[in-house]
């Protein structure tokens, strides 16, 4: 446990970093819009792309993989989504809620994390997770709220989401490089050497720009953060564990890249997208931030943990 808690440090030291830079006003939040699109569209980008062209979709699209994290997560969204219906929230706050509870931050955090934590193996698995989080609970969030609001689904709502998902770079990204391994195309070595640079600069900058990001965040209402961040950093993961290992049976590595992945802290987007709808935006920034702090220690029990399955 102390050995993965040292090595999950310097992640969460380099977020720290850039909790001082903005909580100092060192670094603006102007300043840091500008880093996380440069790490959004660019960094991580090339970091996913390079990534899934070196995979094979075959071995990495597991359907068996896909079911169980789907079912387990989905499990999960609807018990919190039934704890703030019983406290009297609407539909849309509930669908936030529900949110925070089960999205985790697998782009900016989880994939450069634990591809170094847990070998390149992870790589495949954890992208999967990220493929699911954003295609499949990225357009729910939307469905949900937009239709509270008109009391019905229109087409221009599903049009709305599909071109969301067409204009989102990690899922352009991991498609492409995916064409490109299926093609059995090898990049020339000055391109490979230039996604190398330039998703180098993905995971300090990811970190950097969460750490600035969380000096902005508000942290109202910290017992239904509280609530939340249990909900992703010990519901999540143990229902997925849960559904992993013992419904699917999933191969325990396997199982463990999953279990990981669900202990990661609230995502960032979920404020975003709360933010936009004007929904609950101050409950995800606290949610964010305790889960974020949280996982300081609880990621690193979870990580010691699924390391010893194999």
């Amino acid at each position: 446990m102390w050995d993965i808690f040292l090595q999950t440090l310097p992640f969460f030291l380099v977020i720290a970093l850039g909790y001082g830079a903005g909580f100092t006003g060192f670094f603006s939040v102007e300043a840091n819009a500008y880093l996380t699109k440069f790490v959004f569209y660019f960094a991580l980008s090339a970091m996913l792309f390079q990534f899934a062209a070196s995979l094979s979709l075959s071995d990495v699209l597991d359907w068996w993989f896909v079911l169980a994290y789907l079912s387990a997560t989905s499990v999960v969204y609807i018990v919190a989504t039934i704890v703030a219906k019983w406290r009297g929230l609407s539909i849309a706050e509930a669908a936030v809620e529900a949110q925070c509870a089960v999205i985790g931050n697998v782009g900016f955090l989880g994939v450069p994390m634990l591809a170094i934590l847990l070998g390149e193996a992870a790589v495949g698995p954890v992208m999967i997770v990220l493929a699911v989080d954003l295609i499949f609970f990225g357009s729910l969030i939307v469905i949900v709220i937009t239709g509270s609001r008109d009391g019905r689904m229109s087409p221009r709502v599903l049009m709305t989401v599909g071109a969301g998902l067409l204009k989102n770079p990690m899922i352009m990204s991991i498609s492409l490089g995916l064409l490109v391994s299926a093609a059995d195309l090898s990049l020339p070595a000055p391109a490979n050497d230039f996604l190398t640079l330039l998703g180098a600069a993905a995971t300090p900058g990811a970190l950097f720009a969460i750490g600035v990001s969380l000096a902005a965040q508000s942290t109202e209402r910290v017992i239904i953060a509280g609530w939340l961040s249990f909900c992703k950093l010990v519901l999540h993961p143990t229902v997925v564990a849960v559904s992993a290992l013992m419904v699917f049976e999933l191969d325990p590595q396997l199982a463990g890249v999953m279990i990981a992945a669900a202990a990661l802290p609230v995502a960032g987007n979920v404020y975003i997208i709360a933010q936009h709808y004007r929904v609950a935006s101050a409950r995800a920034s606290a949610a964010i931030f305790v889960s974020t702090v949280a996982s300081i220690v609880s990621l690193s029990f979870v990580i010691a943990w699924v390391t010893s399955l194999g």
